[in-house]
């Protein structure tokens, strides 16, 4: 068993990556994500959420080498390494559940400005509403008439934007929080197979 907790967590983290990854940069708001009013600090759970998976899979494979090796100095290391993870994955989960209603409301605004640029000067802020209109699939507030150049032409009947928004993004923060919690969890597995297993090196050697 010595080793498997670990390549569990290096596998998991693998995992954690590719969805941070994918979420950022080839889900729903891959090109959101690029426009210059883009609400950054929305990711930041997302760039905590990467970061933690990168861990993850280093301190597995030290993790791996200290139950091979039975170095209770390096399953301490790793415990210790872990609990910043556990810590790191929760604070991922909360940003999610609880800044939700921030996020939404930050990004509602910004369509409004981007909506509001576009009635004033039909050229200016056209780039961003289509991007608006493409990420979240609708089109315009209380109709689309007034925007309906910049409306998705795959979109076959009209959705408020506002509404989706609050939606889509409540969906995708929500599944954030999940994998934040879920991956806090598993690391609390991670840390009490560490300290059964230091603690049965500790007593193998003090029988001998």
């Amino acid at each position: 068993m010595e080793g498997y907790g670990e390549k569990i967590l290096e596998l998991a983290g693998s995992a954690v990556i590719a969805f941070g990854l994918w979420f950022r940069f080839g889900g729903t708001f891959k090109d959101f994500s690029l426009e210059d009013k883009s609400p950054e600090y929305f990711y930041v759970g997302l760039y905590v959420l990467v970061g933690a998976g990168a861990l993850m899979m280093a301190v597995g494979f030290f993790g791996c080498c200290g139950a091979t090796r039975e170095s209770q100095c390096v399953l301490g290391s790793f415990f210790t390494c872990l609990l910043v993870i556990f810590a790191a994955e929760v604070t991922t989960g909360v940003f999610a559940f609880i800044g939700k209603d921030v996020a939404i409301r930050h990004v509602q605004t910004m369509y409004e400005e981007a909506y509001n640029d576009y009635l004033k000067d039909r050229g200016k802020g056209n780039g961003t509403l289509i991007t608006f209109h493409s990420t979240f699939q609708c089109c315009g507030k209380e109709s689309s008439e007034l925007v309906q150049p910049t409306c998705p032409k795959e979109l076959l009947k009209y959705k408020n934007c506002i509404d989706e928004i609050e939606t889509v993004i409540s969906v995708k923060l929500q599944l954030m929080g999940i994998v934040g919690v879920g991956i806090a969890g598993f690391t609390v597995f991670g840390m009490i197979f560490s300290m059964v297993l230091c603690c049965a090196i500790r007593n193998s050697r003090d029988l001998i």
